[in-house]
């Protein structure tokens, strides 16, 4: 049988070399001994061709299925020692929106999928309730982490919005929600990492091993390893959650009014809400959405019947956790909050759910959008981190210019402070205390409405972004995606040439996640040619 795997693997390879003049030697391939599986399935090829965005498309040479760190170690030894070199990039759920996760030429690593936990596919999460910490596959989605954690009754503390993302892929970028403002992103959470490097090597690393790796790879884009474990912190996960939806006419009040309740975060639990965000609302429509649903259909609000600026309506959203313990009290800490804020009078809007439902609140989304065909189609998306001081200027250009009165996914728009950040990660936010996301989270759809076609929101980005250029608004992208040395220099700034230097030390073939375009693919013998080849950035 493992004959027929060889010569059925020998003859995919060289066709391929054949058909598509790959410059692979396939025996570099052949030679590799993995636990797990490398495949050369057109289905697992095409899986590994295109990511959640679906505006891009490249077929890696093969997909490995690990089944251990160490078939990681083996595949990127073997193509940084290869004469000729290949690429690898490391896919966990493929929720990435310009093929960071792909390459041409080269082999995708299938992080997720299966029951891989604990840096050790197949094992069952290692959960320490003495420490408050987890250890975690890199390629587990979040959603397997808090079922796991759950079962001691603890949770990680800050998330995603959407939790089918796995966790080398956010720690790979940052990872925001809510609670960013309160505990800082998901990167601020990690005791511990096991990073594979792009020379092969597996190290661990953290604040006091290895630490300029550790920081390189929290939010490093991919660039300087593949995340294998990652030890994430813990704590009493709340039973409840009372989630609070209340409307603004002025955007003014309603940033006053966010800044003022993540400026809260160091005061006790009972004097602060634990999850800020909003949302835009530029289209009646949107309202009774799939983000809006406090709104329909029992109580549909109409932008018509508040007096709103431009035609524009803002969302604050806010929750307030709870158990058995604080039950009692939880009704006036928020009646307290609330007393403090400017908010639209009538539209206050409140639900009760537990904390599993309420973190796990966009995957029941996606099952609607699924059953209607809604959900694999092109994601242009858009994300920015804006300076507070020029948020206002932001919602006057865009919210009430650019958009219009149409758009076709939600907009989200919340505060975070900067010193939850660490600053000693790959991670570039704009130069202020507080700092906003504003994601412009559109679906392009085939209806006939021209606004609504993924040429128009792909050229409306670019509107947006030309805006911000103009208008001296120093916005970073989050999820960033650049195409050329400039942009990718710009992006990073003074952060730039320690970027560099961190990559030629951990990666200097420069195999790693091509598919950001930040770096390309050095070629030739590793060894003492590494350090003199030439950079070359697309």
């Amino acid at each position: 049988m493992a004959t027929t795997k060889l010569v059925l693997l020998t003859f995919a390879i060289c066709r391929l070399i054949v058909t598509v003049g790959l410059t692979v030697d396939p025996t570099e391939l052949l030679r590799l001994v993995v636990e797990g599986q490398l495949s050369l399935d057109p289905s697992d090829v095409n899986t590994a061709s295109k990511d959640f965005g679906l505006m891009s498309r490249a077929e890696p040479l093969a997909v490995l299925h690990p089944a251990s760190a160490q078939d990681v170690v083996g595949l990127v030894r073997t193509a940084y020692s290869s004469p000729h070199g290949f690429t690898v990039s490391a896919r966990g759920h493929g929720h990435s929106i310009n093929g960071q996760a792909q390459t041409n030429n080269g082999v995708v690593i299938q992080m997720s999928g299966g029951s891989s936990r604990s840096g050790t596919p197949g094992q069952a999460a290692r959960v320490s309730e003495k420490g408050m910490y987890v250890d975690a596959w890199g390629g587990e989605l979040w959603i397997d982490v808090l079922r796991s954690t759950l079962e001691y009754g603890l949770a990680p503390k800050s998330w995603t919005d959407y939790l089918y993302l796995s966790v080398g892929g956010t720690l790979s970028n940052a990872g925001i929600s809510g609670q960013a403002f309160n505990y800082g992103p998901q990167i601020s959470n990690v005791h511990e990492l096991d990073v594979v490097t792009g020379k092969g090597e597996l190290l661990t690393c953290s604040e006091e091993q290895n630490s300029e790796l550790f920081h390189a790879v929290l939010g490093g884009l991919g660039q300087f390893g593949i995340i294998t474990r990652a030890r994430i912190a813990l704590e009493l996960s709340p039973q409840r959650v009372r989630w609070i939806r209340v409307l603004y006419s002025n955007f003014s009040a309603f940033t006053k009014d966010q800044e003022f309740l993540i400026s809260l975060h160091g005061q006790p639990t009972s004097q602060k809400f634990d999850y800020v965000e909003g949302f835009v609302i530029v289209d009646e429509g949107l309202i009774n959405n799939w983000r809006s649903s406090f709104f329909s259909p029992s109580n549909p609000v109409k932008i018509t019947s508040i007096n709103s600026e431009g035609g524009v309506l803002y969302c604050l959203e806010i929750t307030k956790n709870y158990d058995e313990s604080t039950a009692v009290t939880i009704d006036q800490e928020i009646e307290d909050l609330l007393e403090k804020l400017d908010f639209v009078p009538t539209s206050v809007f409140t639900t009760d759910l537990p904390y599993v439902d309420f973190l796990d609140r966009v995957h029941k989304a996606e099952l609607k959008l699924r059953s209607k065909g809604l959900w694999d189609v092109p994601h242009p998306w858009l994300n920015l981190f804006v300076p507070k001081s020029r948020i206002s200027d932001f919602d006057e250009g865009v919210f009430k210019g650019i958009l219009g009165n149409k758009t076709s996914g939600p907009i989200l728009i919340y505060p975070m402070n900067k010193d939850k950040w660490d600053q000693s990660s790959s991670v570039v936010t704009p130069d202020e205390d507080v700092f906003y996301l504003v994601a412009l989270l559109r679906s392009a759809l085939d209806t006939g409405d021209e606004t609504r076609t993924l040429e128009h929101l792909t050229n409306q980005n670019r509107q947006i972004l030309r805006f911000c250029d103009d208008a001296g608004i120093e916005v970073k992208q989050y999820l960033p995606h650049y195409t050329t040395r400039e942009e990718w220099m710009d992006h990073f700034g003074d952060k730039w040439d320690r970027f560099y230097q961190r990559k030629m030390k951990f990666d200097p073939r420069r195999i790693l996640a091509t598919g950001q375009r930040i770096f390309s693919p050095s070629s030739g013998s590793s060894g003492g040619g590494v350090g003199s080849a030439k950079l070359s950035v697309y």
